[in-house]
C-alpha cells in the first residue's frame, strides 16, 4: 500500500505579511529564514498518479489576493502531494511590495529518523539547489555596478589559474551567467553526501572540462561555469564567496536564517527539513555539500520572499541589492542574434534568470534540484508578483517534483495571468515552407550540456538522444520532447521557430547550409545533431549484437570439446592454442568492461565518488578486449588456412566480429580513454 495515501496531511502551516507598507516590510525582515540552492537530482520510482490540476480558472483573471491564492493553494497542495508521494513543500507569493502569503504542507520530518514534523513556511529550512545561482548571479552584477568587473573582459584576468581554453574567443562572465562558455559537463564533487565544503579554487583548478563550444554561441547549462563566477567574486572582493553573500545579500536583505555554508551553523541544522526520496523511503539523506555558487544556499520561504521583492524592485536602501538600470540590465537578455543567431528568436538567458514567458507575460524564473530537494523560483516583474515553492522529495517517479512545479507555476499563471485573447499567439508559417523546415530538420539530436571527453560519454546513446520526425502536416514530432519527456509536437510560427501544439513552448533552430545545426529551448539549453555512428540507432544495435555474439560464444566455449566429438569434427590444433586462449580472455574481459562501466556509471549518476583507480580496472579490461581482435584475427586465419570447415570458420569470424564491435563502441564514447575524471 502507498503511504500516501493513508498518512495524514497535517494542516498547511501559514505565514502572512500584514498589507501596511514601510512597516510590513521591517516585519517581514525581521522574521526572514533561510535559502539554499542545489544543482541537479536523480530520483526514481515507479510512475504514480499524475499531479492533480489546479482547479478550473474562471473566464477572466483572479484577483490576485491573500484570500483567494491561500484558498487556491490549500486547495492544489495536499493533493499533489499524495499524489506524487512527496512529504513535504513550502510556498511564498509576494505581490505590490509586500509578502502576500507563505504555506507550508505535509511533513518536514516524516518520523522515520525521530519525531514527525509538519513544514512551517517561516522556521522550517530547505535546500534550493541551482536557485542559489540567481545569488551568484546577483553578486556578479553587485562588482559591475561597482566597477571592479566587466561583463565582457575575459575571465581570465580575474582568476589564478588557467581558464579551460580552445577557441579564439575567450570565456567571459557574460557568458558565464548566460551557460554559453561553452564547456562540457561534469560531475564529479558536484554533490558529496556529507563532509565539509571544499576549497572552491582547489576544485575549479584541479580537474577543468574541456571546451567544447566556442563561447557566446551555444547554450549549454554549466554548473561548472556558475562557480567559476563565484569564484571571480571570491578573487575580486578578497573574501569567501559565502561570506560575500552573507554580507552583501543575505544581511541587508534580512535573510538571517540562509547560508551558503555547509555543513549548516549549528543555529540553523535543527531548522533543516529532511530530504527525501519519496514519502515512504526508510530513512532521511544525508546533507547534501554541493559546489557553493551553483547550489549550496539553504532558505526559508519567508526569506526567499525577500530575496524575490527585491529582484522586483520593490526594497529601498542596501535592501535594494541592485540600482534600477542593473537590475533592468541583469533582467534583460544577456545576448543577441549576433551572438545566437536564430536561436535568439526563442527563450534566452538574461544575465542569471532564464526567461520563462506564460500566457504572453513576461516571467523570469531558475529552477534548482539536489537528490533531495526541488525548487523553483518564478517572477512577474511587470506585474510585481513572484512565487517560490520547494520539496523536500523526490516523489513516486523521476518526473514527479518537475510536474509537481510545473502544475503548480502553469496553474497560478492561467489563474491570475491569462492569455489575452486578443493578443497574436503567433500564426503557423504556411504547411509548405514548414513542410520544408520540418524535412530538414529531422533527424537524431543529442543535448548540448553533454560530456564529450570522458567515459560519461555513454551516457548520448543510452538515453541522452532526442529524435525528430517529420509529418504530412508540417509539424514535427520530437521524442522525447525536451521539457516534456514524452512524445511532442510542434508547428512552425515563424521561419524556424516552433511552437508546442496546444501548448506554449517554443524551439528554435539555428541552420546553416540547408542543415539545422543546433535547435535552442528553455533559454539554457540547445540539441546538437548526432553523428551517424553515434546514433543510438546504430550504436546501440552494434554494441548489443556484439554482446549477444561474445556471450554466446563464451557460453559455447566449455561445450566445444563435446560438440566436436560429436560432430565428429576432431581436436584442434594444438599449435593455436595460445590464440585462442587470448581471444576468450580478451573476450571475457570485454564483456566484464562494460559491466564494469554500468556499474560506475550507477555510481556517478547517485553523486557517490568512484575513485581513479576503481575506474582503472574496467578501462584495463576494455584495452585487453580491443587487444583480444589480434589473436582473434590469427585464429580466423589459421582456421581459414587449414580449412578447418565452415562451422569453425564461422564461429572465430563471429568472436572477431563481436570483438571489433565492443572495440568501435567503446572508441566512439570514451570508454578508452586513459582521463578517468568525470
Amino acid at each position: 500500500m502507498n503511504p500516501a495515501e493513508t498518512t495524514p496531511v497535517p494542516p498547511p502551516a501559514a505565514r502572512r505579511r500584514p498589507r501596511s507598507g514601510r512597516r510590513a516590510r521591517a516585519v517581514l525582515a525581521a522574521l526572514a529564514a533561510l535559502a539554499a540552492v542545489t544543482v541537479s537530482g536523480c530520483a526514481a520510482g515507479a510512475a504514480q498518479a499524475p499531479v492533480p490540476a489546479p482547479r478550473a480558472q474562471a473566464p477572466a483573471a483572479a484577483e490576485l489576493t491573500e484570500p483567494d491564492v491561500t484558498a487556491w493553494l490549500d486547495g492544489f497542495f495536499p493533493a499533489a502531494l499524495e499524489a506524487t508521494a512527496i512529504p513535504g513543500a513550502t510556498v511564498s507569493v509576494v505581490h505590490d511590495g509586500e509578502l502576500l502569503t507563505a504555506r507550508g504542507y505535509g511533513w518536514a520530518d516524516t518520523g522515520v529518523d525521530g519525531d514527525r514534523a509538519a513544514v512551517d513556511p517561516e522556521e522550517t529550512l530547505f535546500r534550493v539547489g541551482s536557485v542559489s545561482k540567481l545569488f551568484t548571479a546577483t553578486a556578479v552584477m553587485q562588482l559591475v555596478e561597482a566597477g571592479e568587473v566587466e561583463l565582457d573582459t575575459p575571465v581570465a584576468e580575474y582568476v589564478d589559474f588557467p581558464v579551460p581554453h580552445a577557441f579564439d574567443t575567450e570565456v567571459t562572465l557574460r557568458h558565464l551567467l548566460t551557460h554559453t562558455p561553452g564547456f562540457e559537463e561534469r560531475v564529479a564533487g558536484l554533490i558529496e553526501m556529507d563532509g565539509d565544503a571544499p576549497d572552491l579554487r582547489a576544485q575549479l583548478a584541479a580537474d577543468p572540462p574541456e571546451q567544447v563550444y566556442e563561447p557566446g554561441t551555444t547554450p549549454a547549462y554549466s554548473n561548472y561555469g556558475s562557480a567559476l563566477a563565484g569564484h571571480v567574486v571570491e578573487q575580486v572582493s578578497g573574501v569567501p564567496f559565502d561570506a560575500y553573500v552573507d554580507e552583501h545579500i543575505l544581511a541587508p536583505l534580512g535573510m538571517d536564517s540562509s547560508t551558503f555554508t555547509q555543513p549548516l551553523p549549528e543555529e540553523l541544522r535543527d531548522r533543516l527539513a529532511a530530504g527525501y526520496t519519496s514519502i515512504d523511503a526508510e530513512e532521511s539523506g544525508p546533507f547534501e555539500v554541493v559546489t557553493a555558487p551553483a547550489g549550496a544556499l539553504t532558505a526559508s520561504a519567508t526569506d526567499m520572499a525577500r530575496f524575490m521583492l527585491a529582484h522586483l524592485g520593490e526594497l529601498d536602501g542596501d535592501a535594494a541589492l541592485l540600482a534600477d538600470g542593473t537590475r533592468e540590465e541583469m533582467h534583460s537578455p544577456g545576448l543577441d542574434h549576433d551572438a545566437l543567431g536564430t536561436l535568439a528568436d526563442g527563450p534566452r538567458m538574461t544575465l542569471g534568470f532564464f526567461e520563462e514567458d506564460r500566457n504572453g507575460h513576461r516571467a523570469l524564473g531558475h529552477g534548482g534540484d539536489t537528490n533531495f530537494f526541488h525548487s523553483h523560483l518564478q517572477l512577474y516583474p511587470d506585474h510585481g508578483t513572484g512565487v517560490f515553492v520547494s520539496v523536500n522529495g523526490g516523489g513516486a517517479d523521476d518526473l514527479a517534483s518537475v510536474l509537481l512545479r510545473e502544475s503548480l507555476l502553469a496553474g497560478f499563471a492561467d489563474r491570475y495571468y491569462p492569455a489575452d485573447d486578443s493578443g497574436d499567439a503567433g500564426e503557423p508559417a504556411g504547411t509548405a515552407t514548414a513542410a520544408e523546415h520540418a524535412a530538414i530538420a529531422e533527424g537524431t539530436y543529442g543535448s548540448s550540456r553533454s560530456m564529450h571527453s570522458t567515459f560519461l560519454a555513454v551516457l548520448g546513446p543510452l538515453g541522452g538522444q532526442t529524435r525528430i520526425e517529420a509529418r504530412e502536416d508540417g509539424t514535427i514530432l520530437v521524442t522525447p520532447g525536451p521539457e516534456t519527456m514524452v512524445p511532442t509536437a510542434y508547428e512552425e510560427i515563424e521561419p524556424w521557430v516552433w511552437r508546442e501544439v496546444g501548448g506554449q513552448r517554443t524551439l528554435t533552430m539555428r541552420v546553416e547550409d540547408d542543415r539545422v545545426t543546433a535547435i535552442g529551448y528553455a533559454s539554457a539549453f540547445a540539441l546538437l545533431p548526432v553523428d551517424g555512428v553515434r546514433d543510438a540507432g546504430f550504436a546501440l544495435p552494434l554494441v548489443i549484437g556484439s554482446v549477444v555474439l561474445l556471450l554466446g560464444a563464451a557460453l559455447s566455449w566449455p561445450a566445444a570439446p563435446l560438440v566436436r566429438r560429436r560432430l565428429g569434427l576432431g581436436a584442434r590444433d594444438r599449435s593455436g592454442v595460445v590464440a585462442r586462449v587470448l581471444t576468450r580472455v580478451g573476450a571475457g574481459l570485454a564483456l566484464a568492461a562494460l559491466a564494469g562501466w554500468l556499474l560506475a556509471l550507477s555510481a556517478v549518476l547517485q553523486f557517490a565518488a568512484v575513485p581513479a583507480a576503481l575506474l582503472a580496472v574496467p578501462l584495463a579490461a576494455q584495452w585487453a578486449g580491443v587487444l583480444a581482435l589480434v589473436p582473434a584475427g590469427i585464429v580466423l586465419v589459421d582456421d581459414i588456412r587449414r580449412r578447418s570447415g565452415w562451422r569453425r570458420v564461422l564461429a572465430s569470424a563471429l568472436v572477431l566480429l563481436g570483438l571489433l564491435g565492443v572495440a568501435v563502441f567503446a572508441g566512439l564514447f570514451g570508454l578508452l580513454s586513459f582521463d578517468l575524471t568525470y
